[in-house]
């Protein structure tokens, strides 16, 4: 049951509370004063106080003033006779749960008592979520000893504690949002809420509405206030994944929003102050979009005041061993298998395929092998016969010159080439290429190629 302490300078007033509480079964200390009431909850971490408000010495605002809030913050209900339920209610304004008048109903006590417990409940799963949430993506954990990984884990200790806005840089599937999420829960915003928004998915008419929100009659449908996701999560981090989507109109109207600090609903006239701190992601070449006049160049510097690069996992294949381990111990828990190791080969494998979806695709490769495996050890077998190509790693028909490749030519040649061979249909190109669809998408418009342009045995 919950931990009370009773604060009351009146012996009398002190054990009919105490008789009260300890017969509904919770666990009831008692104080004689403030002070002593500070040293006691020091000591037992109370979840609910129940304080006289006047009192010798420190009265009952004061000790919710000066009462420890951690571990976790206590509920405090205030005790008032009837001439002094305006100080109880500016206590309440305070901090304060609730407050009873004298004399006491012992029915209403055990009501605000009840709530009180619930509001304590509910504080103590949230206190262990957000534990969790560090827990999981405390810098510490990121798997990353490559000298490619090394760089980005150094900057996020770095930076993580500012309000730096931050740009983060890679290939689709290289891990951009946890990197956010790392910065952002290694940071004093960490109780606040973390907000990730995809630029790509939305429709302009309907992101500005998200971002913003909107009043009552802005538009056809809006019957109701809707707060947007800069108010949301006021006080925490937005993270706007795939910036470099975002239209030149939105871009001008997030420039301003992160210039004044404000936000106004559609169909609103209030200004309203926001404190949000902003990291952005992109697989775009941001530089090549700003000569291109795709994206603001005013803009484009203000979000890259701390830039992170990262690398896709063809650069870093030392780390995937620990990646292969990582996932294997999610999916043993997901799937309530018990996979205990990997085949050396398998490894080989895994660590000479080229991995155009980066660490995603490794994921999904890693999650078919445990759900399809009854043996407790994944093979190269395993492997092979879950890697999309369907042809063994490594094996490319391309050989490096001394004077090195172009590797956007040879990246765009190999697209061109999966078209023309799956007859111009994108699902069978993505998968002869050992790519995610949504990732063969983005790089048929990287290259400003078409699924339909694939005619003839050639590209048109």
């Amino acid at each position: 049951m919950a931990v009370i302490l009773v604060v009351d300078d009146e012996p009398l007033q002190r054990g009919i509370l105490k008789t009260i509480l300890d017969s509904e079964g919770y666990e009831t200390y008692t104080a004689a004063s403030g002070k002593e009431a500070l040293a006691i909850a020091k000591k037992i971490h109370p979840e609910i106080i129940l304080t006289d408000l006047k009192m010798e010495g420190m009265d009952g605002i004061e000790l919710l003033e000066a009462i420890p809030k951690e571990p976790f913050e206590p509920s405090i209900i205030i005790i008032t006779a009837h001439g002094t339920i305006s100080s109880a209610v500016e206590a309440v304004k305070k901090g304060a749960f609730d407050y009873l008048t004298k004399p006491i109903d012992k029915d209403t006590l055990l009501l605000i008592i009840r709530r009180a417990v619930e509001r304590a409940s509910l504080l103590k799963e949230n206190i262990h979520l957000q534990r969790e949430l560090f827990d999981k993506f405390k810098i510490e954990g990121i798997i990353g000893k490559s000298a490619k990984m090394q760089k980005p884990i150094e900057v996020i200790k770095r930076i993580a504690p500012s309000t730096a806005t931050v740009l983060i840089r890679g290939e689709s599937g290289t891990g951009k949002e946890l990197i956010a999420k790392a910065i952002h829960y290694n940071s004093p915003r960490r109780i606040k809420p973390f907000t990730a928004i995809n630029c790509a998915a939305i429709p302009d008419n309907l992101f500005e509405s998200e971002l913003f929100g909107y009043e009552p009659g802005a538009f056809t449908g809006a019957v109701s206030r809707k707060e947007g996701l800069f108010q949301i999560t006021n006080g925490g981090t937005l993270f706007l994944d795939e910036i470099g989507d975002l239209s030149l109109p939105m871009q001008s109207k997030l420039l301003r929003t992160l210039q004044d600090k404000e936000i106004r609903r559609l169909g609103g006239k209030e200004t309203i102050k926001v404190d949000v701190r902003i990291i952005t992601a992109t697989n775009k070449d941001l530089e090549k979009e700003l000569a291109m006049k795709n994206f603001r160049d005013d803009l484009y510097y203000r979000l890259k005041v701390v830039t992170i690069d990262l690398p896709p996992l063809r650069e870093r294949t030392e780390d995937i061993p620990e990646l292969v381990n990582f996932f294997i111990n999610k999916y043993n828990r997901e799937f309530g298998k018990r996979i205990k190791s990997t085949e050396p080969a398998a490894l080989k494998i895994l660590s000479e395929y080229h991995w155009p979806g980066n660490i995603r695709q490794l994921e999904t490769v890693i999650e078919r092998a445990v759900l399809m495996n009854d043996r407790g050890t994944i093979t190269a077998r395993d492997i092979q016969d879950e890697l999309p190509s369907g042809r063994p790693a490594g094996q490319l028909n391309y050989d490096i010159p001394d004077e090195g490749i172009d590797f956007e030519n040879l990246e765009k040649e190999l697209i061109q080439k999966a078209m023309i061979k799956a007859g111009g249909v994108a699902t069978k190109a993505a998968r002869l290429l050992g790519m995610s669809y949504k990732t063969f998408i983005y790089r048929l418009e990287k290259f400003n190629l078409s699924s339909s342009s694939a005619k003839n045995g050639k590209m048109e």
